[in-house]
């Protein structure tokens, strides 16, 4: 039997991928994955494993979706030992291959790039889905490419007026601190001097921090404040408190299957079963925030769904002939 040749394989490369898409791109599409994973559309495996102890973890996260013409697996990691030799600790490939013969189509050596763009999508979603609309005092825990992004994400969703920022490393601080300026110059940036002092009084609250113990105190927290915490993605990570999800008003996740296992949900020892997921908030199939008083907490782990939506888009952007690169609000984040 005659056979046509399948088409030859496309591979794009970080610089192209960053120049391509940003945050801000993926928002909507991420809302439609989310709401349709929690439809229980599709499947969204995750592999969690760290062969470099504390210094180096590997996720391995794949997807498809009814409808979509392509299903996706993502290799992305995070070591230290990168960094250590001047490049940055996070890297990662997204192979793409078509749904209906499991052709390999397309090879994006994205670098992180759109595990970080698609989890500050997401924190939009929950800021735009959760936080009182009148928020405008912004914490930010942590001092990498996520705490940078997420800010842009918020202060996109929210009237935005001051972001304090804390973290352990000054020179990071700094930068992180420069970078937000820099992007917002109407914005009053503050590099707290302690953690305690960032959250105090603050209207939204995000944590993006590689903290294996929790160290957010439920003290720190006060009436009508909205938490999304990104930083605790697999078994071994925290940054709230037990005490936090006891105080809160209403805990929002991801996925509630991955939150028995990963992150802070798990650890407090939270049943699941019950929980809303964003994508059930997004969809109006759960509610969220019921009033103004309402300590609301968003715990993000991160799914292959989101990857797989912003694969698309970004693979749409790329094979556009007609697409003229940009810079993105993301650019550079990596170099922080």
């Amino acid at each position: 039997m005659n056979t046509l040749p399948a088409p030859a394989m496309l591979y794009f490369a970080p610089d192209a991928i960053r120049a391509a898409i940003g945050y801000e791109d993926v928002v909507e599409p991420m809302a439609q994955a989310l709401a349709d994973y929690s439809r229980g559309l599709g499947e969204s495996p995750v592999t969690v494993f760290a062969p470099a102890a504390e210094e180096g973890d590997v996720h391995v996260k794949s997807a498809w979706l009814p409808g979509r013409s392509v299903f996706t697996v993502k290799v992305a990691s995070w070591f230290l030992e990168r960094s250590r030799r001047g490049g940055t600790p996070g890297t990662g490939v997204i192979a793409v291959f078509d749904a209906r013969t499991g052709d390999l189509r397309a090879l994006l050596e994205d670098e992180h790039h759109i595990s970080d763009i698609r989890t500050a999508a997401a924190g939009a979603l929950a800021a735009r889905a959760l936080a009182r609309p009148d928020s405008s005092v912004l914490a930010v825990l942590g001092t990498g490419t996520q705490a940078y992004l997420q800010t842009l994400a918020a202060a996109d969703v929210l009237p935005v007026r001051e972001v304090r920022i804390w973290g352990r490393n000054p020179a990071r601080l700094r930068r992180v601190a420069d970078a937000v300026r820099a992007r917002h110059p109407n914005v009053h940036v503050i590099a707290a001097p302690t953690a305690r002092q960032a959250c105090l009084g603050a209207d939204v609250l995000v944590t993006a921090t590689a903290s294996r113990d929790p160290f957010v105190d439920a003290a720190w927290l006060t009436p009508g404040m909205h938490i999304t915490a990104v930083g605790a993605d697999d078994p071994s990570k925290a940054e709230l408190s037990a005490e936090c999800f006891e105080r809160a008003d209403r805990v929002v996740v991801d996925s509630r299957e991955l939150s028995r296992t990963h992150g802070d949900v798990a650890r407090a020892g939270m049943d699941t079963g019950t929980l809303p997921e964003l994508g059930q908030i997004i969809a109006g199939t759960a509610s969220g925030r019921e009033n103004d008083h309402d300590i609301t907490v968003c715990k993000l782990i991160g799914l292959g769904v989101q990857d797989l939506a912003a694969t698309e888009v970004a693979l749409h952007r790329l094979c556009d002939q007609t697409f003229r690169p940009r810079t993105p609000a993301a650019a550079g984040a990596h170099d922080l």
